[in-house]
């Protein structure tokens, strides 16, 4: 009786703990509904629209940052720009990242322009793509991509991100980061495929949430913490043709069951702000689909902050899409839609003509009252009202030891071993080694776009205290036992001879393929199959009669059937970040024990590209499922056995909490971590289901011989989906578990 009433006592003081925690944040966010309205009625419709204008600081400079010249900022263009055109809000880099002392040189201009030389004092929103970390800062802790991340199925890992990536954002004056990426990376083509938590609905969910939980906290005015914004709302990463900036044709089902939920979800989390997709989803172009904006954004999914069009998309809506017959219309279109900030960014034409429109009574002022209030209402949740300068005592925190511990251990969990003959990793430490391949001595191709500059591809401008592949695996053994020789370039043979001459004085041989850095229209590619150049020196090298280990550094899958069974290993690395050249040859020298899984299914052939998660009839009729791995997918230098999988009991009605227990066990040799994950099949439903859907999973560590046994806990939102009214439904019936290798049924009663 005693422990019961403890237990009844510890749930009051809990209960009573989130009461009073959600009335506080009720209490402030009332207060600042206050503030924002006494303001807006203060504002000249001038103010109020030039809040709503987006520009890059490209505008207001003097010239643009180079490998080998100082970016500059003009103090008499950024003195117009905020008070002449009272613009809210600025972005960017130009063109290079900059050093943390030159970000609070300029923040600290911009600030002090925007509180003492206008009328209202409204401070400047400044925004900035880190989308892995502070990675427009020079000598911030760069971290993998996020298909990287999404592959260490370690939601630990993704929040420490979001709090190193948000004080460090944070320490450089900037208070809001265009991060994460919530498009669902269902085309294996798209050149941004690497910027997504990959192909599964649960797992890119769940990614976004650890990761804003991070960034964001309890209180986004933290002084290390930033606001958060959602990219790409929605349907952009579901080109019909895999290009950037293409149409994308999403049934409405499809849409709610697959492409909303991770934005949802976000949203009740409390990301405050969501970026619009540049492109168009059923002829519809993103910034001018008021269905989406307005009707869904706001009224279904309860969205109250700021929407930010993507790069000069309002203009497009009249130069590329033809769906507005003047720039004029263009502005007109998207603020109706629901657009409250226009990105326009590089002059001043988005103000200009929303002043046209409303003195016109072509936009009601009302609406333009609407998207100042959440332009302000951001900023005061963002504290900037009380301080909006940067905090110098961050700087101290800023790139630190324990950051990049945290960095390394996130890239060597990402990196996924897919193949492993005999045992051949990891090898000898004594081993005489031959590395070589286009992407062995470059830090670039380890980071990706968006990584001191927006491609990522000035090599020159990387940190030298970073190691490449070939530099780390010089540090790990003798360096006498290490040759190179590069091979090939990407797409052009250089001297394949040489490295075939090389490999007979050798033991093994690492062969670095892939490709170059790149980001969005840039990295359009027509063909998945990797370049024929590094093909044919994958099968040279593999001839030589070496063991060939075969490294995929990548930013989407490329196909490399050719070559999967002349080697004796497989590692995918996809852009395992700044850290990356050490976790893998930490993993090629058994440093460190691989965990990663795929987070996206690796195509065995281009024209065939099925998801885990695919309907029956995908694979009936003669069809087949044939990746040349699975989402989901990979080894370890241990073993992992799955036993007593068990449900609570065979029969749940509606609304009750569904128990499923498994027993995990390292029967290898080594310690090591496994990913566990559930996945669930509705064997019958009236709209097709697919064959099995990811919707938990967990990371655990264990030594030889240990066991666990871990729990998942699972509800009717887990059962339900999209059924023939589009509308999200739970039908009774019989279901499936799936973990590791066992399976198990239970009945939902009507």
């Amino acid at each position: 009786m005693r422990k019961l009433a403890y237990i009844i006592i510890a749930a009051i003081v809990c209960s009573t703990i989130l009461l009073s925690a959600k009335q506080k944040a009720d209490k402030k966010e009332n207060a600042i509904d206050k503030k924002v309205k006494a303001l807006v009625s203060k504002m000249t419709l001038e103010e109020k629209v030039g809040q709503m204008t987006q520009i890059t600081i490209e505008t207001v400079s003097k010239q643009h940052g180079t490998a080998t010249q100082q970016f500059e900022y003009d103090p008499i263009k950024l003195k117009e720009a905020i008070t002449k055109y009272h613009v809210g809000s600025l972005l960017n880099v130009y063109d290079v990242a900059l050093d943390i002392d030159y970000w609070h040189k300029m923040q600290t201009a911009i600030q002090d322009i925007a509180t003492k030389d206008t009328r209202l004092k409204i401070p400047i929103l400044y925004g900035i793509d880190g989308i892995h970390g502070a990675n427009y800062t020079k000598g911030a802790t760069i971290f993998p991509q996020a298909i990287n991340m999404a592959a260490t199925f370690n939601s630990d890992l993704v929040k420490k991100e979001g709090e190193i990536t948000a004080l460090e954002i944070r320490a450089s004056g900037i208070p809001w980061n265009f991060y994460p990426v919530l498009d669902l990376g269902r085309q294996q083509l798209w050149p941004r495929l690497w910027e997504t938590y990959g192909e599964d609905v649960y797992l890119d969910s769940k990614m976004g949430e650890s990761y804003i939980e991070g960034a964001q906290g309890d209180d986004i005015s933290e002084k290390d913490k930033v606001a958060v914004c959602l990219k790409h709302y929605v349907g952009y990463s579901f080109p019909l043709d895999g290009k950037d900036r293409t149409p994308a044709w999403i049934p409405e089902r499809m849409m709610q069951e697959y492409f909303l939920p991770p934005f949802q979800k976000a949203i009740e989390a409390g990301a405050q702000t969501v970026m619009v997709n540049s492109s168009e989803v059923d002829g519809i172009p993103g910034h001018s689909n008021y269905h989406l904006l307005t009707e869904v954004l706001r009224g279904e999914m309860k969205f109250k902050g700021i929407v930010v069009s993507d790069w000069q998309d309002i203009e497009r809506l009249y130069t590329r899409d033809k769906v507005a017959d003047s720039p004029e219309d263009a502005v007109r279109m998207a603020v109706m839609a629901g657009v409250d900030m226009s990105m326009v960014p590089t002059d001043y034409s988005f103000y200009n003509y929303l002043l046209k429109l409303v003195k016109e009574d072509k936009v009601p002022v009302k609406r333009i009252d609407e998207a100042v209030s959440r332009i302000l209402r951001v900023k005061y949740m963002l504290g900037l009202f009380d301080n909006p300068y940067p905090d110098e005592n961050l700087k101290a925190k800023f790139a630190t030891k324990e950051s990049d511990a945290a960095n390394l251990e996130a890239a060597q969990e990402s990196i996924v071993l897919a193949k492993n003959d005999g045992n051949v990793l990891p090898l000898s430490k004594d081993s005489k080694v031959l590395v070589t391949g286009p992407t062995a001595n470059m830090l670039s191709v380890l980071n990706g776009g968006w990584t001191i500059t927006w491609q990522g591809n000035e090599e020159s401008l990387y940190p030298k205290d970073k190691p490449t592949v070939l530099k780390a695996i010089q540090d790990k053994i003798k360096s006498g036992n290490v040759k190179y020789v590069q091979g090939t370039n990407f797409n052009k043979e250089i001297n394949i001879d040489e490295a075939v001459n090389a490999a007979k004085d050798v033991d093994d041989i690492v062969l670095c393929l892939g490709e170059n850095a790149y980001c969005e229209t840039p990295g359009n590619i027509n063909d998945l199959t990797l370049d024929t150049a590094q093909l044919n020196f994958a099968n040279a090298m593999i001839k030589t009669g070496k063991p060939v280990i075969v490294l995929m550094i990548e930013g989407r899958p490329r196909i490399i059937r050719s070559i999967v069974d002349g080697a004796k290993a497989v590692l995918l690395a996809f852009l395992p970040g700044m850290d990356g050249g050490e976790a893998i040859s930490d993993i090629l020298f058994g440093y460190a024990n691989p965990s990663g899984k795929l987070s996206v299914t690796y195509p065995r052939y281009p024209d065939d590209l099925m998801h885990y998660d695919y309907k029956p009839l995908e694979a009936a009729e003669g069809n087949t499922f044939n990746p040349q791995w699975s989402f989901g997918y990979g080894l370890s230098y241990t073993n992992f056995s799955y036993s007593n999988l068990k449900l609570n009991k065979p029969a749940f009605n509606k609304g009750e909490e569904i128990s499923v227990t498994v027993e995990v066990k390292n029967t290898g040799n080594r310690k090591g971590k496994e990913a566990v994950l559930l996945y669930l099949n509705d064997e019958y439903g009236s709209v097709s289901r697919p064959v099995r859907q990811l919707k938990r999973f967990t990371k655990i560590e264990l030594n030889p011989g240990e066991s666990r046994t871990v729990t998942f806990k699972l509800n009717d939102y887990d059962l339900s989906f999209i059924g023939r009214q589009n509308k999200r439904i739970v039908e009774p019936g019989k279901f499936k578990i799936f973990i590791g290798n066992l399976s198990t049924e239970f009945t939902l009663l009507d």
